[in-house]
C-alpha cells in the first residue's frame, strides 16, 4: 500500500473516526484505524461494536492496499507532521512508513483480516435533513440525556416522526427537552432511540452547513450518511415515555421574561446553591412570583443570595423549589429574547416555551420540595 494525501484532509478524516475506536477493550484491532485503499481514494474506518465510522478522502493512490494501525499513535504523529503532503505506506516488514518533509516514521500493524465487519444495515425508514439543523435538534436536546445506566432507554434521545415533522426529546427523570421540525420531503412515521454518545459523536462530526444528512433505520440500527462519511450505530431497546402525556397543558401561573436576564439570575445565585464547602449537598434555588416581579433565592451555610426581576406575571402567587442548573441548561440552549415560563403547583413541573404560537421547542423541569 501506498498513498500521498494533503495533511488537512486526511487529519479531518482522522479526528472524525477516531470517535468511534474503542477505549477499554480486550480486544487490539479495535484500537486500531483501518485503512483500505480504492482506486483513488482511501477509506479509514473505526469500530467499537457500538459505534462505526466510516470516512473517504480522494487521495494520490500508487499501491492498493490495507492495514490496521493503533488509532491513537496514528493521529498523533499525522496531527504534529508539517502542513504539507504526507506519505502513507507499508515496507517488506509490514511496518506503516509515514514520511512528510524531514519526517519520518514506522508504526507496527495488525491484520486487516481480523478487523470486524460494520453492520449491514437494510434500511427501512428514512429521512433527510439539512446538517445544521440536525445539528442544532441535537444541541438543544442532548444535555437532558439520562447519565443512568439503570435506566438505559432515557440513555439516548427518542427521534420520531409524526406527520411528516421530526421530534426529538431526552429524558433523564428530572427534566424534559423537546425540539421539532417540519421535514420538506414525505415520510412515514416511525420512532427511533439513538443512543446519546452517538448523538454527541455526530454533533461534532456533521457541519454548521446546508449538506443534506441521510438517516436510516433498521430494525436495532441507524446509519448516518453525509458526502463522504458513514456512521452506524446500534438503537436502544425497550418503550420511550410518552412524553405528550407528561407535558402539561394547562398552567396556574405564567411570566414572561428576558430568556438573558433571568439567565443571569439564575447563574450568579447557583453560586451559592452549589456551594463548594458542602460538595455532597445540592441546594434548590426558591421561586417566589408575586405580582410583576419574581424572586429567586438560596441560602445555605456558604451564605444567602436573591435575586429580583420586575416581569409581566398571570395567574396565582407561587412559591418553588428548583434544581438551577436544569434552566441554565435550558436557557443556554434557547435562542429567544423572550420566553414564557409556565408554573402549576409549588410541586407540578414548570415548563419553559416560546412567546409565539406553535413553538417548535419545550423544556419541562420537575421541582424540588422545600424544606419547612
Amino acid at each position: 500500500m501506498k498513498l500521498i494525501c494533503e495533511k488537512d484532509k486526511i487529519l479531518k478524516a482522522i479526528n472524525s473516526v477516531t470517535k468511534a475506536v474503542a477505549t477499554k477493550t480486550t480486544m487490539p484491532i479495535l484500537e486500531g484505524i483501518l485503512i483500505q485503499t480504492n482506486d483513488n481514494d482511501v477509506k479509514l474506518t473505526t469500530y467499537d461494536l457500538e459505534i462505526g465510522i466510516e470516512y473517504i478522502v480522494n487521495c494520490e493512490v500508487k499501491e492498493q492496499g490495507s492495514i490496521v494501525v493503533n488509532a491513537i499513535m496514528f493521529s498523533e504523529i499525522i496531527r504534529r507532521l508539517p502542513d504539507s503532503d504526507i506519505s502513507i505506506s507499508t515496507d517488506d516488514k509490514n511496518l506503516l512508513v509515514i514520511e512528510c518533509e524531514g519526517s519520518l516514521y514506522k508504526l507496527a500493524t495488525m491484520n486487516p483480516d481480523e478487523f470486524p465487519e460494520l453492520p449491514q444495515i437494510s434500511i427501512e425508514n428514512s429521512i433527510e435533513i439539512e446538517q445544521n439543523y440536525l445539528k442544532e435538534m441535537i444541541r438543544k436536546t442532548i444535555f437532558a440525556v439520562s447519565s443512568e445506566e439503570k435506566r438505559p432507554i432515557f440513555t439516548g434521545c427518542l427521534f420520531e416522526i409524526k406527520n411528516n415533522k421530526l421530534n426529538v426529546v431526552a429524558v433523564d427523570g428530572f427534566r424534559l427537552a423537546w425540539k421539532s421540525k417540519f421535514l420538506q420531503s414525505k415520510t412515514n412515521d416511525f420512532t427511533a432511540v439513538i443512543p446519546g454518545r452517538t448523538l454527541n459523536e455526530i454533533n461534532k462530526i456533521i457541519l454548521d452547513s446546508y449538506d443534506i444528512v441521510k438517516i436510516g433505520i433498521a430494525k436495532n440500527q441507524a446509519l448516518f450518511e453525509m458526502e463522504n462519511c458513514k456512521i452506524v450505530t446500534r438503537l436502544l431497546d425497550g418503550e420511550f415515555l410518552n412524553y405528550s402525556s407528561v407535558i402539561p397543558q394547562n398552567w396556574e401561573t405564567r411570566i414572561r421574561v428576558d430568556r438573558g436576564l433571568i439567565q443571569e439570575c439564575f447563574e450568579r445565585v447557583s453560586l451559592i446553591s452549589s456551594s463548594s464547602i458542602e460538595k455532597e449537598k445540592k441546594y434548590p434555588v426558591k421561586v417566589n412570583i408575586d405580582i410583576g416581579k419574581v424572586t429567586i433565592s438560596c441560602t445555605n451555610q456558604t451564605g444567602d443570595a436573591k435575586e429580583e426581576m420586575y416581569v409581566s406575571t398571570e395567574g396565582k402567587n407561587l412559591e418553588a423549589g428548583f434544581n438551577p442548573k436544569y434552566f441554565l441548561d435550558a436557557f443556554r440552549a434557547i435562542d429567544d429574547q423572550e420566553v414564557f415560563i409556565d408554573f402549576g403547583t409549588s410541586i407540578s413541573p414548570c415548563i419553559i416555551r416560546p412567546v409565539e404560537e406553535g413553538g417548535d421547542y419545550i423544556y419541562m423541569v420537575l421541582p424540588i420540595r422545600l424544606k419547612e
